[in-house]
């Protein structure tokens, strides 16, 4: 369930410089929020996205820190300017310590 990369959408790897990249992004989690019972009644464990960044050549451009009614397979949308060529890179983490990652190269014309 976890294995799969994160679905990222970026409207243009080869935008202009000062143009405005939108950027989607999707992962397949199941946000377990801690608060439902197993079939013995037990609680089951949260396991959470807790943390997202998307950073430009290592600068940080967006952080999200999401809380628990938050729904399974989180999608995300953010914009940065493009100002020089270089790599998005986005980070996922979740409550049992995995991280996810996807790395997209941006060339600005």
């Amino acid at each position: 369930m976890y294995n799969q990369k994160p679905r990222i959408w970026i409207s243009n790897a080869t935008p202009e410089r000062g143009e405005i990249v939108k950027v989607r992004a999707v992962i397949v989690h199941r946000m377990e929020t801690g608060l439902r019972l197993n079939q013995d009644g037990e609680a089951i464990q949260r396991n959470i996205i807790n943390k997202f960044t998307a950073s430009f050549n290592e600068q940080l451009l967006f952080q999200w820190e999401p809380e628990t009614a938050i729904a399974q397979n989180p999608y995300l949308e953010f914009t940065f300017v493009a100002r020089e060529s270089g790599t998005l890179a986005m980070r996922w983490e979740d409550d049992s310590k995995k991280i996810f990652t996807s790395d997209t190269e941006i060339t600005v014309s």
